[in-house]
């Protein structure tokens, strides 16, 4: 038979849980995480307490050096968890109780761990929001200096990975840039909307004391309280925004990553990146593989797998708490470590991106890059794009035939599928000039690519 231990709430019982039953039931194993914040919320929750005279200011005093001496214990290594305990909550409250006797018993007065672990959940995102916000723009300004670095250098433009027009590094760069300013916005929003105290709620319906949860909510630097207890306790919305947010910046990075790992492979050989991102083989002496942009792609489905799994988690629950949220931890605290992780890898990676120009160049010269160019310079001639979009297809099918590029044609090769056609037009059909023709906001000119940078450095700054 498994062994049995008391808990802290067996006088209702008859007998205690199983040892098994206990290890099963049992957070601490991964919400020890949450003390700092644990002790943060308790903190304020005693401060209210003392201010409006339900413990006195004796009271108080215990409880705060008994929780700030837990606390220095706990960042030195030296609070024992006690799996017996279940949960970060009653190991910070059993041993503020050993520390500083009946105050210690008192503080939980007013609140339940239902409102307790839903506070100390929001505490941690939030803290960790703001971390996330900050490596996205480490990766931003990353972006952006490759972007200026290499506004002038031409590149293909894929659509379908084939070969459509030419762009430029920068520009492709600058690409990812909005992606990852569209991935803060959101950050910032689902900061915005968890920024709620739930503490005060207590189990589900409230309490009678008289609290005042307005300043526990200022004193946290909650933005306001939790307007239904019902609510307060059971939502979980927050965790599941976040781990959307969390996947949308991960499928980001493993676009980005993708296109690293094509650019890497010799067929391609646009870029190289620094070997302490790569790894060899164990049988193949010649192998660089682009390993971390790899695993940065892996990852990206461990995510996804925390959103789905948290959307089921509360499909089925009624109102209110129930245990089943025990289990939002483990996949929240998962996707905060890989995205953290990712965004601190890819900073350091992205300015070590090693561009090879002379490859790029000689993938725009296959493809016919510039036939879209041949048929706006007909276009601008007065022929209808329609008749323009054919005559240039008959152009790349002979091209294509002969084996060689538009501009390989002769003139008067040209001129069989327009008369339009003038000498002015190799100028359309070379890479720099179609290149410099997309000048306009958001198009890929290399002033316009430097512009977009500029304004881009200038909003990260006012941010």
């Amino acid at each position: 038979m498994s062994e049995a231990s008391p808990t802290l709430w067996s006088g209702r019982f008859s007998e205690p849980v199983t040892a098994r039953v206990q290890r099963y039931t049992a957070s601490i194993g991964f919400d020890y995480r949450l003390a700092e914040f644990d002790i943060q919320g308790s903190l304020a929750h005693a401060r209210m307490l003392a201010r409006q005279a339900i413990i006195d200011d004796g009271d108080l005093r215990a409880i705060e050096q008994g929780l700030t001496d837990i606390l220095n214990d706990i960042r030195a290594g030296r609070f024992t968890w006690k799996l017996e305990l279940e949960d970060v909550h009653l190991n910070i409250e059993k041993a503020l109780t050993e520390r500083v006797g009946d105050a210690g018993k008192r503080l939980h007065t007013g609140r339940s761990r239902n409102d307790q672990v839903a506070t100390d959940i929001r505490l941690y995102l939030r803290h960790n929001i703001d971390l996330i916000l900050q490596g996205l723009r480490d990766c931003q300004l990353a972006l952006l200096d490759l972007a200026e670095q290499h506004a002038d250098i031409p590149m293909p433009g894929h659509t379908h990975l084939q070969v459509a027009q030419p762009v430029s590094f920068g520009h492709h760069m600058m690409a990812y840039f909005e992606m990852f300013s569209r991935d803060a916005h959101r950050m910032t929003d689902c900061r915005r909307r968890l920024n709620r105290l739930p503490l005060g709620a207590a189990a589900l319906a409230g309490t009678s004391y008289p609290i005042d949860r307005a300043q526990v909510a200022k004193e946290l630097d909650f933005d306001g309280v939790c307007e239904n207890s019902l609510d307060a306790v059971s939502d979980r919305d927050f965790a599941i925004e976040f781990s959307a947010c969390a996947s949308v910046v991960m499928m980001h990075f493993s676009r980005l990553s993708e296109e690293l790992i094509l650019w890497m492979n010799p067929r391609f050989g646009f870029i190289d990146l620094p070997d302490r991102f790569c790894t060899g083989s164990s049988i193949m002496p010649q192998k660089k593989n682009p390993d971390v942009p790899e695993l940065m792609r892996g990852k990206t489905g461990r995510v996804y797998g925390h959103l789905l799994g948290l959307l089921t988690l509360m499909k089925g629950q009624p109102l209110a708490y129930n245990k089943d949220n025990q289990e939002d931890k483990e996949p929240l605290f998962d996707t905060v470590d890989t995205l953290l992780d990712t965004l601190a890898i890819a900073a350091d990676m992205l300015p070590g991106i090693q561009v090879r120009p002379e490859a790029m160049l000689a993938a725009l010269q296959q493809g016919f890059a510039t036939a879209t160019d041949l048929a706006d310079y007909l276009v601008k001639k007065g022929l209808p794009f329609r008749d323009a979009h054919e005559a240039v297809a008959r152009a790349v099918r002979l091209a294509e035939q002969r084996a060689c590029e538009l501009a390989d044609l002769s003139l008067d090769t040209l001129r069989q599928f327009s008369a339009l056609i003038q000498d002015d037009v190799y100028a359309v059909l070379s890479i720099n000039g179609s290149l410099h023709s997309r000048d306009h906001v958001g198009g890929t000119a290399p002033n316009q690519v430097r512009a977009a940078v500029a304004r881009a450095r200038a909003s990260l700054t006012s941010r």
